[in-house]
């Protein structure tokens, strides 16, 4: 059955959940990676440039690595919300730790100096050059034959 959504969720399940599942509803919205890494790709005659989103994240917890033709983007997320009254008792304790990737296969002629990026207002912005790839020549190798 095919249901209401409003910002891709469905339109009922905030009313239903908090009865039927309480802790998922909660996990949901206190999970900061909910819509992270969301990646805009434009072509240029000189390459690619990703707009990745991430926001909440400092440049720090940002990591970029190339291996094997792959470009990897990993992020790393902790939050620690702790409250106390005035007598130290915890109210409420909460934390988050969680951590997303993403890859993209740039091709193994790329090398890690070609690629520029720049992590400003909670955007990764990358910079992969097109590189031509080399035509693989297949050599000949005879067999002797002996006679």
């Amino acid at each position: 059955m095919l249901m209401p959504s409003i910002f891709g969720e469905n339109l009922f399940d905030d009313f239903f959940d908090d009865f039927i599942r309480p802790t998922r509803s909660a996990a949901r919205y206190s999970a900061p990676t909910a819509n992270v890494m969301r990646t805009d790709v434009k072509e240029s005659d000189a390459g690619y440039e990703l707009h990745i989103d991430l926001p909440g994240y400092k440049k720090e917890n940002v990591k970029a690595e190339l291996k094997n033709g792959y470009l990897t983007i990993g992020a790393e997320s902790k939050q620690d919300n702790d409250q106390k009254d005035e007598n130290g008792k915890y109210i409420r304790r909460e934390r988050y730790y969680g951590t997303c990737s993403r890859s993209f296969y740039v091709g193994e002629d790329v090398m890690q100096e070609d690629i520029k990026a720049k992590f400003e207002d909670g955007i990764l912005k990358v910079f992969v050059p097109k590189k031509e790839a080399k035509p693989v020549i297949e050599e000949s190798k005879y067999i002797p034959i002996e006679g």
